[in-house]
This record gives C-alpha cells, structure tokens and sequence, in this order.
C-alpha cells in the first residue's frame, strides 16, 4: 500500500511541475509582446506539450484509483513570482524571459531527476517519465540555444 502511495505522490509531483511550466509558459507569453511572436509560438508548442505529458501521468493516476492533482508546487509558485518580479526591474526584454523560462526549465528537469530516483517506480512509469523527461530536456536545450543567441 505504501508503494502504491508513494507512486501517486511521484507521478503527482510530476503533473504539478507541469502545471508549473503550463503557468509559466502562459505568463511567458504575456510577457513577451508582439516584437517576439516567435517566442510565443515556441511556448504555445512547450504548453502543448505539458498538456500532453500531464494526461499521460494523469491517466496512471487514475489507473492507481486516485485522481490528479490539479494545483503546482510550491516552488512553481516561487519560479512564477520570480518571473514577475524580474519583469519589472528587467522589462520584457527576450533575453530575460528566456532566463525566467530556462530558470522554470531547470526545475522541471530536477522534478523529473529526483522521480527517476526513486527505486520503487515500476519499469513501465519509469519509462514514461524517463520519456518525458528527454521530451522536456529537448525544450529546456531550445530555451537554453534562444537564451544564448538574445
């Protein structure tokens, strides 16, 4: 039973931090005005994505006889007022909006690190995390490539 505790907690963990990067990519796209209309279509794709992977872990959730958590981590709530609070002493320039998302990108990567550690996932949830979380590697290195071009 605690296994089975233990292994909601984790996917659960993992829909927050999607929420987390749903809400960021949201305010991201506010933030970055009509002058960076690609940035917003590269956030719009990362929010799909999200979506995406939030459903998945939602549907083994649900498997498990729970449901999905729908609110974010503490921490994404910290990443979200960091973000505003950068965007009035910085403005919305691209280069700090691409720093505020790379900043949240990190977290999720940490989220899906610290899941894979645990020992008591089953093989086929650590293989869709372990999915995911090359998906979401490969938007944090594109966050990460703008980053560095702005």
């Amino acid at each position: 039973m605690e296994t089975k505790e233990a292994t909601i907690d984790v996917l659960n963990d993992l829909v927050q931090i999607n929420n987390d990067r749903i809400a960021g990519y949201e305010r991201a796209i506010k933030e970055a005005g009509d002058e960076n209309a690609d940035l917003k279509e590269v956030f719009s794709r990362f929010i799909a994505d999200s979506h995406q992977c939030k459903m998945e872990l939602g549907t083994e959730i649900q498997a498990l006889g729970e449901d999905m958590d729908t609110g974010s981590t503490t921490s994404g709530k910290i990443y979200r007022a960091w973000m505003e609070v950068k965007a009035v002493f910085t403005g919305n320039g691209r280069k700090a909006i691409l720093e505020s998302c790379e900043y949240g990108e990190d977290a999720a990567q940490r989220a899906y690190r610290e899941a894979l550690d645990d020992d008591e996932l089953p093989a086929f949830l650590r293989e869709i995390i372990t999915r995911q979380q090359m998906r979401l590697r490969s938007d944090h290195d594109e966050i990460k490539a703008m980053r560095d071009v702005a």
